[in-house]
């Protein structure tokens, strides 16, 4: 099950892996920095073009943000 708490923790890590700064990550989304500080603190979810986004300038899996371990299988 997904834990936002997780997903927020996880985006902060990747971001501090990533050695870029909130206000880097915030010019190349063309956002504000205030925006990735809510995204890293927990107060606010990205859009799902922005979390998109965030993982294809962070190179990071989504899956793994979003705490997604298994594969689901296709609906028949």
């Amino acid at each position: 099950m997904i834990n936002l708490t997780q997903i927020h923790d996880k985006l902060a890590d990747a971001l501090k892996h990533s050695g870029l700064t909130q206000t880097e990550l915030a010019n190349r989304l063309g956002v504000k920095q205030s925006n990735i500080s809510h995204y890293i603190k927990g107060d606010k979810m990205p859009a799902l073009d922005t979390f998109a986004n965030i993982c294809a300038i962070l190179d990071i899996d989504s899956n793994d943000i979003l705490c997604i371990t298994q594969t689901v299988d296709k609906i028949k």
